[in-house]
């Protein structure tokens, strides 16, 4: 058969800037230069599959999931192509924050091409449970899967011992953009008196930004924009993230703290909603999610109960080895092993 040599799941970013990319001998290493096997990617390494932006390339596969970007207008291309191909096609979001997806579809002629496009695809996939009533709006068979993170590979546990860890890491770096509450969140952890650290962009308007929230010296340390390896270093060397997010999105921020085994406190992305129970920012309020950073800080045994619960969460509905199994559950022919 035509698509026997490739079993595994392409994804496509259909004329994107990510390159293409196979996961099918191996996932690179937390060290390599190569994209991390996380968002969206992910859903292709899990399965051996690979992550492409050239549609010819991902035809080649019997089950494509094509990410919407954009107008749509090169998701449209690509979706009549891989039909004619005999493709099984999922669609899905790249950028899938309830914020994001509403400002994609606000034009009318690209809401009318995501209806088409959601009418005709063979399965919605939905990496929150949020856009699960909008796909439902135009297909029959919709799912919701949380993107996978490889915790269940060892080289891509960054932990360190806790007694190394210290601070506060706030996860969120986008003053612009109102359900993030990132100045809220440098706020609170402002008051706590620990040390805090935060990415930053470093233009003159976040800079002033910092500047006036009035850190004491020596508190506050300011990262620019680095290497995805370089960020994760940075967040495994705190004891916890604090982020204030309201965003409903997959959870990337959560995702990365996972894999570094450190608590994410606040947020409603997917991935604190699955792995983070009782640290989520679901119907907490922001000075209970700054308690709750404040007993983490300074309660080593709830710390250590915390990051055994969210390991084992993460390991039953976030691994690798869990969502694969979801996915040879709803694409046919995806090799199990």
């Amino acid at each position: 058969m035509r698509f026997a040599s490739y079993p595994g799941l392409a994804v496509l970013n259909a004329q994107g800037r990510d390159p293409d990319q196979s996961f099918a001998e191996e996932l690179p290493l937390r060290n390599s230069e190569s994209h991390a096997p996380i968002n969206y990617h992910a859903y292709a390494a899990c399965t051996r599959g690979a992550f492409y932006r050239e549609t010819e390339l991902a035809s080649r596969h019997r089950n494509v999931l094509l990410l919407l970007r954009g107008d749509l207008r090169a998701a449209r291309k690509a979706f009549v192509t891989l039909k004619a191909k005999g493709c099984v096609v999922a669609i899905a979001f790249k950028e899938a924050g309830t914020h994001q997806v509403a400002q994609q579809l606000s034009h009318p002629k690209t809401f009318s091409y995501f209806g088409e496009l959601a009418s005709n695809a063979d399965l919605c996939l939905s990496s929150t449970p949020d856009l699960v009533p909008l796909f439902s709006c135009f297909c029959r068979r919709v799912v919701y899967l949380p993107t996978p993170y490889p915790i269940d590979y060892p080289d891509w546990n960054l932990a360190i011992p806790i007694s190394e860890r210290a601070g506060i890491f706030v996860g969120t770096r986008e003053f612009s953009v109102p359900s993030r509450n990132h100045l809220l969140a440098l706020g609170a952890a402002r008051l706590t008196s620990y040390p805090v650290t935060v990415v930053d962009a470093g233009t003159a308007a976040t800079k002033s930004l910092l500047q006036s929230l009035r850190y004491p010296p020596q508190q506050l340390t300011v990262l620019p924009w680095v290497p995805y390896r370089q960020y994760l270093e940075a967040i495994r060397r705190h004891r916890v993230v604090l982020q204030f997010d309201q965003s409903r999105v997959p959870g990337q921020v959560a995702g990365d703290a996972l894999l570094c085994r450190v608590p994410t406190i606040g947020g409603n992305g997917a991935i604190e909603r699955e792995v983070l129970s009782e640290l989520n920012g679901d119907g907490r309020s922001f000075s209970e999610l700054i308690q709750l950073a404040l007993r983490l800080l300074r309660d080593d045994v709830f710390y250590a109960q915390q990051v055994e619960r969210m390991t084992a969460l993460a390991q039953e509905k976030v691994s690798f080895r869990s969502i694969r199994a979801e996915l040879i559950k709803l694409f046919p022919g995806i090799d199990s092993n």
